[in-house]
C-alpha cells in the first residue's frame, strides 16, 4: 500500500466514522431493540459502495478506492456492530427481534448493492454516451 492510499484509509475513516456516530446519536436504540440505525447505516453503505465500484472502480486511482472504500464506507458501515446487535437482541431473550433484524440486514444490504451496482452502470454507460 503506497502512502496515498493510507492517508486515504485514514481521512475516509475518520470522516465515515464521525457520520456513523452522528447517525446512531440520532437514532439510539436499547440492547433489546430493533437497531434502526446500524441497519440504515448498513444499508445505504452497501448502496453507495455498489453505485462507486460500478461507475468508479474501473478507472479510480487505488488512493480513491482506499479513501472511499476501505476508509469512508469501511468505517461507516460495520459488521461488528451487525453482529453485537444480533447478540445483544439473543441474550434479551428478543428472538423474533433478532431473527427480523438478521433478515432484514440480509435483504436489504443485498437488494442495495443490486440496486447500487445497477445504478451505477447506468451512470457510467450515460458518461461514456
Amino acid at each position: 500500500m503506497d502512502w496515498r492510499s493510507l492517508l486515504g484509509v485514514v481521512a475516509g475513516g475518520l470522516f465515515g466514522t464521525g457520520l456513523r456516530l452522528g447517525i446512531d446519536l440520532a437514532l439510539p436504540h436499547a440492547d433489546d431493540e430493533f437497531p434502526v440505525a446500524t441497519l440504515l447505516i448498513n444499508t445505504v453503505g452497501a448502496f453507495v459502495l455498489a453505485v462507486l465500484v460500478a461507475r468508479l472502480w474501473p478507472t479510480a486511482q487505488q488512493w480513491t478506492k482506499a479513501l472511499l472504500g476501505s476508509g469512508l464506507l469501511g468505517s461507516f458501515t460495520t459488521y461488528s456492530a451487525f453482529a453485537v446487535s444480533i447478540a445483544s437482541l439473543v441474550a434479551s431473550e428478543e428472538w423474533p427481534l433478532a431473527l427480523a433484524y438478521l433478515v432484514a440486514t440480509m435483504v436489504l444490504g443485498l437488494g442495495a448493492a443490486l440496486l447500487g451496482l445497477r445504478a451505477g452502470r447506468r451512470a457510467a454507460d450515460g458518461a461514456e454516451s
